[in-house]
């Protein structure tokens, strides 16, 4: 399995990262944890191929993770013209509000003949699918979004990568994290309680229990990234646009 973040920002782009996505190959198949407003801009300039991508899953519904889905349609019609077909799984609530996606930024798009075949099938949290090659749980976990916002674990059956979303502390991330080669998780702010996200202080002292065998920070805020030297280094890496590593 090979990672490469495509985007590790926050909503606001902060220190000129752009919106999460990571992007996960294994074998001959490609998917993305999240894909956010700016995610097509990052896969074209780290090498991506928008048109290789087979699965999207989708932690929650706010657009710096899935506001990039509109784009990548698009890309698939008209840019790269694409036939392998795209499935993406996300939350209860992801095909009505892709659906109100569509219509705001691109009207009529919706109608269109595509080229390719693409679905949406939504994950209740807590559950577990198989999707193509990848085996993917959901847990429910602590963020506002209008619709459940989870947490994931991916798996190809070698290795296991598993991503935080968007939360602020909840006993639900352990078996999410337990024994996963890769735990991906948003550290907002270095210290303190942020509402709906997490510190790098409150992740540091579950470490432990978390039981990941190394932890990626993403999702950092300009007060974190200021910090990042402060990390400790043997059990944790800080996330960067264009970072590629083998799981």
């Amino acid at each position: 399995m090979r990672l490469i973040v495509v985007g590790c920002g926050d909503a606001f782009g902060s220190g000129g990262r752009g919106n999460t996505c990571f992007h996960v190959t294994s074998k001959d198949a490609a998917a993305t944890l999240d894909f956010g407003g700016s995610a097509i801009v990052g896969c074209q300039r780290f090498g991506v191929d928008p048109a290789g991508i087979g699965h999207v899953f989708l932690s929650h519904l706010h657009g710096d993770h899935f506001g990039g889905l509109p784009f990548l349609l698009l890309d698939g019609q008209f840019v790269h013209r694409r036939t392998a077909p795209l499935v993406i799984v996300g939350p209860p609530g992801t095909r009505a509000r892709l659906k109100l996606a569509l219509d705001a930024l691109f009207p009529g798009s919706e109608a269109f003949e595509w080229r390719f075949s693409w679905s949406v099938e939504e994950l209740e949290p807590g559950a577990t699918g198989t999707f193509g090659p990848w085996t993917v749980s959901s847990a429910l976990v602590i963020h506002e979004s209008g619709a459940p916002s989870t947490a994931l674990r991916l798996t190809d059956g070698v290795r296991t990568l598993a991503f935080s979303g968007d939360t602020e502390w909840t006993e639900a991330l352990l078996p999410i994290a337990r024994d996963a080669d890769l735990f991906i998780c948003e550290s907002s702010q270095f210290e303190g309680r942020p509402v709906g996200h997490l510190a790098y202080e409150t992740i540091a002292a579950r470490r432990a229990a978390l039981g990941a065998r190394h932890i990626l920070l993403s999702h950092m805020g300009d007060a974190m990234w200021a910090r990042r030297a402060e990390v400790d280094g043997a059990h944790f890496s800080v996330a960067e646009d264009g970072l590629a590593r083998d799981i």
